[in-house]
């Protein structure tokens, strides 16, 4: 459709307030949010049918693999347009929720990058998302800052803060607290469209962006989506094309098999990919939910350093550097231990063979969760990459067959690791449940991805009858009843420790129905955080 020729459009319609959205949700800035859905909305949906159908096809047996109408791509001679000097370094990233203190902590954590996530880190109550988009405001004006009121401490954004890039929410996800047309909006073009236009030409005029993570996608024709509203959103906030930088997560199984092709579609964008290890892992599960050769054992055991984890990272990077892009590292999820210092040493050492081997691998940069990581991370990469980045470094010696990208792990599944399933998924569904995104949970930083791994894994080994290995030695099949019994068991845990009134308070009860609902289903559900957000928005 020409830019001059704008359909007719009735204004969107904010059905809750929250603090900041007369700064936020401005006629002129709602009425781009509408223009972006009339647009691109019917084609979202398109694409959120054909994954359905792609699903379908897996199900009755057909495995992923290369696109063969998408050849000439994949061996063609051709590299994406150059990166802008803000993104030439990224070598330490840290990630976290859009809460104002916690961007403030890591805007000024010492890493070169910070993702402020709008998605996996941040739970999308109507408040949370508007405090996040307001605090961008501030951002982009130099005035983020914080005064405690608990501590009576103040925070405040350093003189050399780390860049900011905004990841939205993904493009199955809706705003169910804005209509248009009666129907609820994009969330990802909800958050796309609120940040460009409040921000874009600022940043862009500054050098700091605007610059992007795009999480989930599943296909090129996704990327080519994305590429085209930036184009349009671009000629609209009367930003330079190519002048949007975006990095893709590679954080779906089908992604793993079109990452030339993604790149192709957002070549004057793009700016690198990432592994997104722990959605990959849940997109793994989901993908291959009706084939029992591809069971995975314990979470514990599914490792970056084998099987198809191990072989997804290794074509990122050759893709990656191939086409003259970031080849983005995986999450380091530690937290540190208060008063533990065996436990922190044991933990960092962890993450600093972790990043051994990604820089070794030809990462150009990695991920943390908590700043006290991003010293770990970026001693490891000073010592072994001491340019920018490491783009120039070619590693075509990896030959990647479709076969080698779906080899599952070899492990055990346990008692401890069904337990630990079910704990761990009803905690972070209770947390989000109340308005936490970005969860410490046994000294690990947990997003919304652990419960999907979690409540998947627990639906895998129930459908297809995995032997558990149980503590004494014996073995039993996990099934519906017995997982009943564990979240019964878990609930009377949590009556125990937290009291009825801190049990009810804190919203454990739908978290345990949600993941029984999920992990008990006859299909496999897509996200669990689909319906967790109906409950969400009922509680907000």
């Amino acid at each position: 459709m020409p830019l001059d020729r704008v359909p007719t459009l009735s204004p969107p319609l904010v059905l809750r307030t929250a603090p900041g959205a007369e700064l936020v949700l401005t006629a002129e800035a709602l009425n781009f949010v509408a223009e972006l859905q009339a647009r691109f909305g019917l084609r979202l949906h398109a694409l959120m049918v054909a994954r359905q159908r792609r699903q379908e096809r897996i199900d009755r047996g057909e495995l992923p693999d290369y696109l063969p109408e998408t050849t000439e791509i994949r061996k063609g001679i051709w590299q994406a347009a150059p990166l802008p000097e803000a993104l030439q370094d990224r070598r330490v990233e840290i990630t976290g929720p859009v809460d104002r203190k916690m961007m403030i902590n890591a805007l000024n954590s010492g890493a070169k990058v910070f993702m402020a996530d709008f998605e996996d880190a941040t739970s999308p109550g109507f408040a949370n998302i508007i405090a996040g988009h307001a605090n961008m405001l501030d951002y982009r004006d130099g005035t983020l800052d914080f005064d405690d009121p608990k501590t009576g401490k103040s925070y405040r954004v350093g003189a050399v803060p780390a860049l900011m890039i905004v990841r939205p929410r993904g493009l199955h996800m809706s705003e169910a607290n804005v209509l248009i047309g009666g129907q609820p909006v994009s969330a990802a073009l909800f958050d796309f469209g609120l940040n460009i236009f409040h921000n874009g030409r600022a940043l862009a005029a500054s050098g700091r962006g605007p610059f992007y993570y795009l999480p989930k996608l599943e296909s090129h024709r996704e990327a080519r989506f994305w590429n085209d509203v930036f184009l349009f959103a671009q000629e609209r906030t009367g930003l330079a094309q190519g002048t949007i930088k975006a990095t893709v997560l590679i954080e779906t199984l089908p992604a793993a098999f079109e990452m030339d092709e993604i790149i192709w579609e957002l070549r004057e964008h793009i700016a690198g990919l990432n592994c997104g290890r722990w959605d990959y892992i849940f997109s793994y599960i989901k993908t291959l939910r009706n084939h029992p050769a591809y069971v995975l054992p314990d979470r514990a055991e599914v490792t970056m350093d084998r099987a198809f984890l191990a072989t997804y990272a290794a074509r990122l990077v050759k893709v990656c550097h191939r086409r003259g892009v970031h080849a983005m590292g995986g999450m380091a999820a530690q937290i540190p231990v208060k008063d533990d210092d065996a436990a922190n040493e044991t933990a960092f050492a962890k993450v600093r063979a972790d990043k051994q081997r990604e820089v070794e691998m030809g990462h150009d940069g990695t991920w943390v969760a908590h700043p006290d990581l991003v010293p770990v991370a970026l001693q490891v990469f000073d010592a072994a990459m001491p340019g920018p980045n490491q783009i120039n470094r070619p590693r075509q010696e990896f030959r990647i067959e479709p076969a080698m990208l779906l080899k599952p792990h070899q492990g055990q599944i346990t008692e401890a690791g069904v337990r630990a399933n079910v704990s761990i998924a009803i905690e972070y569904l209770a947390q989000w449940l109340q308005g936490r995104g970005a969860v410490p949970i046994n000294n690990l930083m947990e997003d919304a991805a652990t419960a999907e791994i979690s409540r998947a894994q627990l639906w895998q080994w129930i459908r297809h009858r995995a032997p558990v290995e149980m503590e004494d030695g014996s073995e039993r099949n996990l099934s519906a009843d017995w997982l009943g019994q564990l979240v019964q068991g878990e609930i009377g845990r949590l009556l125990e420790r937290l009291g009825p009134n801190g049990f009810h308070r804190g919203h454990y009860a739908s978290a345990c129905r949600l993941l029984l609902d999920a992990a008990t289903a006859e299909a496999l559900p897509d996200f669990i955080t689909t319906p967790a957000y109906q409950v969400l928005n009922a509680l907000d």
